[in-house]
C-alpha cells in the first residue's frame, strides 16, 4: 500500500457513510480503525475454503497444487488477512484441467449469489459468525520470481500445473523454458502423447503443444 493511501481510503469511505462494506478481490489490508468505524462492519468474499489459502492468490495456488476444486467463503473482516469469523462457505467448485477465468466464473457465480444472500441475512440478524480454526490454515501469497521459469528437474504434473496457472492468468502468459538451443514461453502442455515438443521431466515426458519465442530467462509476462 502506498504511503498515505490508507488515510485517503478511510476518508473516501467515510464520505459515503457506509453501514456495511462488502469486499471482493481487494488486496489491501483494511486498518482496524476503518473496520471499527463501520456501523455493521465489513465482510469479505474469498475464493477458498478458509482457513486454507488465506492471502491474495488462492485460486492460483489451488491450480498450482493440482486441486480439483475450490470453494468460496464469506467472512467478517478483521485487521488480518482472511482470518475473521465465517458467515457462509461452500466447496465443490470444479477447476478442470483447462480452467480459465471465464469458465471458473460461470461455476462460481451461482454459488456466490447464494452464499452472499445467506451471509447478509446473518449480518442483518447481528450474527457474528463462526471463528476460524487454525487447523489446516495455509497462506496463498504472490508467486515467487522463480515460478516464472520452468525447471525440468521437476515432475511432469508439477510443470503442467505451472503452465495452467499462467493460462488462467490470461492469454499469452506462460513460464519461460530453455528447450534445445532457445528460450520459449510455454503456453500449453499435455501429459499424454500429443502434437508438439516432447520434453523429459524428472519422472517422465510432457508435451508442449503451444509456445512462442522468448528472448531470455528474463523475458516474462507478469
Amino acid at each position: 500500500m502506498l504511503p498515505g493511501a490508507t488515510e485517503r481510503l478511510i476518508d473516501v469511505l467515510r464520505g459515503y457513510r457506509i453501514d456495511l462494506l462488502v469486499v471482493y478481490g481487494f488486496s489491501w489490508r483494511l486498518p482496524a480503525t476503518l473496520l471499527r468505524g463501520l456501523p455493521v462492519g465489513a465482510i469479505n468474499i474469498h475464493s477458498s475454503l478458509l482457513p486454507k489459502y488465506r492471502g491474495p492468490a488462492p485460486i492460483l495456488w489451488a491450480i498450482r497444487n493440482g486441486d480439483i476444486e475450490i470453494g468460496l467463503t464469506i467472512h467478517r473482516m478483521d485487521e488480518n488477512f482472511d482470518t475473521g469469523p465465517v458467515l457462509a462457505q461452500q466447496g465443490g467448485i470444479a477447476l478442470g484441467d483447462d480452467v480459465t477465468q471465464e469458465r471458473l466464473w460461470l461455476r462460481m457465480r451461482p454459488v456466490l449469489r447464494s452464499l452472499l444472500t445467506s451471509a447478509l441475512e446473518r449480518v442483518e440478524r447481528g450474527d457474528s459468525g463462526e471463528p476460524q480454526s487454525e487447523v489446516g490454515a495455509s497462506y496463498a501469497g504472490l508467486l515467487e520470481p522463480e515460478f516464472f521459469n520452468v525447471d525440468w528437474s521437476c515432475g511432469a504434473q508439477e510443470i503442467h500445473n505451472q503452465v495452467r496457472v499462467f493460462r488462467f492468468m490470461g492469454v499469452g502468459r506462460g513460464p519461460v523454458a530453455w528447450i534445445g538451443n532457445q528460450w520459449l514461453r510455454v503456453l500449453e502442455t499435455r501429459l499424454q502423447p500429443s502434437r508438439g515438443i516432447r520434453v523429459e521431466c524428472a519422472d517422465g515426458p510432457i508435451w508442449i503443444t503451444e509456445s512462442e519465442p522468448a528472448h531470455s530467462i528474463n523475458d516474462r509476462i507478469l
